[in-house]
């Protein structure tokens, strides 16, 4: 498989800018990938697919605001930080992207908040655009994440064209998020309501929880025709002994195990036993999933739409087959089906 592969026309007005109405109204596309059907659904039909003791394996991470804006020293440009990951809590050393970055070199000093209440000093150059930031700040640890939360926005997607708005805080955030550490959400989440679970856990549906913190990484566009070589960012990626119960003692009783998201089935893939169980597992994962590959744990998965060219299209490939995906696809396009992060969803059986 080439990238030119997971190439087609997505028209711009299929991009979704706003999500549904309600969090389980979204239209679901159903893939047999057996008898090779489409069905079309509304998200809440998920459940009736899942029967008692099946497992939703979901992703809690949790998205920061992880976006500041900031005046250089002097010249007062105005900067955008982008906050990746923390290296060192200590010393308050953060893996950054910042924009303009030809601005911004090493020893400049950026001001953030109206008062310039919270100060940082360039101590490396990472990338073309990233930086190595050190936050100088007086008050306790706590006291500098809360300065960092309360100056910080919440990061949408950089093709949504509109404005950030402040109910954006909770629609980017899926309602089971609870470790803090994701600059993008798993969007494949954002579908479930309250209710939509609740109904789903009277079923008898069971729910193992991961966390890969999601990082700008999975959005990084692929820009080599030969798959093998495109490198994935690493992730932070927690699987608890108590998440791997639930899904081997499903396993071994035949029960139906799907991935909320993309995140949720490379978390599971990337910590798999020589028998195909799931292991825990506290560290970091680069994996990138790309036709042609087995899978392990998961049966069946829930997933948005993806764009042209991403690592995560790849992902749906070889996980339901490539024809059956660009039928899918076309489909989706013609019957205008929502794209990406506040898009629609599809269930793969």
């Amino acid at each position: 498989m080439k990238l030119s592969n997971f190439n087609f026309n997505l028209p711009n007005e299929l991009l979704a800018e706003f999500p549904a109405e309600s969090r389980d109204e979204a239209r679901l596309m159903v893939i047999n990938r057996k008898t090779k059907t489409i069905e079309h659904k509304l998200f809440k039909d998920v459940l009736d697919y899942f029967d008692e003791g099946d497992v939703m394996v979901l992703n809690n991470t949790k998205v920061f605001p992880a976006r500041l804006y900031g005046n250089k020293e002097k010249t007062g440009a105005r900067i955008e930080v982008f906050l990746l990951r923390e290296l060192n809590a200590e010393q308050r050393l953060w893996d950054v992207l910042v924009d303009p970055a030809r601005k911004i070199r090493i020893g400049n000093k950026l001001y953030f908040g109206e008062d310039d209440s919270l100060v940082a000093e360039v101590i490396d150059n990472t990338t073309s655009r990233g930086r190595t930031l050190r936050f100088l700040y007086d008050g306790s640890y706590e006291e500098f994440r809360a300065k960092l939360t309360e100056l910080g926005e919440t990061p949408i997607p950089k093709y949504i064209s509109r404005d950030v708005t402040p109910e954006d805080a909770e629609r980017y955030q899926t309602i089971y998020a609870k470790e803090e550490g994701a600059v993008a959400a798993p969007t494949a989440g954002l579908h479930f309501s309250k209710h939509l679970l609740k109904r789903l856990e009277i079923k008898g549906v069971d729910f193992a929880e991961v966390t890969l913190h999601v990082g700008l990484g999975t959005f990084n566009p692929v820009e080599v025709e030969d798959l093998s070589k495109h490198k994935m960012d690493s992730e932070e990626l927690i699987i608890n002994q108590e998440a791997c119960d639930i899904v081997n003692n499903a396993k071994s009783a035949k029960r139906r195990i799907c991935a909320v998201g993309t995140t949720s089935m490379r978390a599971m893939e990337s910590s798999v036993s020589s028998q195909h169980t799931l292991n825990p597992y506290v560290g970091w994962t680069n994996k990138f999933i790309f036709p042609p590959y087995d899978f392990s744990i998961a049966d069946c998965m829930i997933t948005n739409f993806h764009t042209p060219k991403s690592t995560l299209l790849m992902m749906i490939s070889a996980f339901m087959g490539h024809d059956l995906m660009r039928e899918a696809y076309d489909e989706a396009v013609k019957e205008k089906y929502r794209f990406y992060t506040y898009g629609d969803a599809m269930l793969i059986l």
